[in-house]
C-alpha cells in the first residue's frame, strides 16, 4: 500500500467545507443542547429508569463517535483533485473489478470514503480487505482478498479512472 493511500482522503473543497461545519456544529451548539438534555432529564429523579436520560446519553455517545471520525477524516484529508494518475489504484480512484477473472461479473466502485461520493456510486475504504487488496495495483492485476467468511476471492483491475465526483 502506498503511504499516500493509506492516510489521505481527498474531498473537494465543498466536500471539507461541509464536513468542517458539520464538526463545528457537533462540537460546538449540539454539545451545549446535549448536555442540557441530559441535565434536564437528570433533574426528573431516578436515573435507573429514566428513559430520557438514557436516551440523551445514547445520543451524546452516537455523536461523540461522529465527532472523533470527522476529526480524524478532517486531520488526514487532502483538498483538492485526486491524483490524475489513472495507471494506479488509488483513493480518489473509480475501480472497475472482475471477479476471479471473470470478464462478465464485474463491479465499479470508488475507492475512498463515503463522504466523498454521493448515493450512485459503491464505495469501498481504502481499509477494507479488497481495498487493500487493490492499492497500488494496475489495469489487468489480479489480486487477492479474505472475505469475512474466512474465504478467499480474487479480482482482475479492468478499468481506473479518476473520480470526477
Amino acid at each position: 500500500m502506498t503511504q499516500t493511500s493509506e492516510h489521505v482522503t481527498w474531498l473537494t473543497q465543498s466536500g471539507y467545507d461541509q464536513l468542517k461545519a458539520e464538526l463545528e456544529h457537533l462540537t460546538g451548539p449540539w454539545r451545549i443542547e446535549i448536555a442540557q438534555k441530559i441535565e434536564a432529564a437528570r433533574e426528573e429523579g431516578d436515573l435507573k429508569e429514566n428513559a430520557g436520560y438514557h436516551a440523551a446519553k445514547e445520543e451524546q455517545g452516537k455523536y461523540e463517535l461522529r465527532i472523533r471520525q470527522l476529526t480524524q477524516l478532517l486531520e488526514r484529508a487532502k483538498v483538492g483533485e485526486a491524483p490524475a494518475d489513472s495507471d494506479v489504484v488509488a483513493p480518489g480512484m473509480v475501480v472497475t473489478v472482475a471477479f476471479d477473472g471473470d470478464p462478465d461479473d464485474t463491479m465499479v466502485f470508488l475507492l475512498g470514503s463515503r463522504e466523498v461520493a454521493g448515493d450512485d456510486l459503491d464505495i469501498y475504504s481504502p481499509q477494507s480487505p479488497l481495498g487493500r487488496a487493490i492499492d497500488g495495483k494496475k489495469v489487468g492485476e489480479d489480486a487477492g482478498y479474505e472475505l469475512p467468511n474466512g474465504k478467499k476471492a480474487s479480482v482482475r483491475i479492468t478499468d481506473i479512472k479518476p473520480y470526477a465526483g
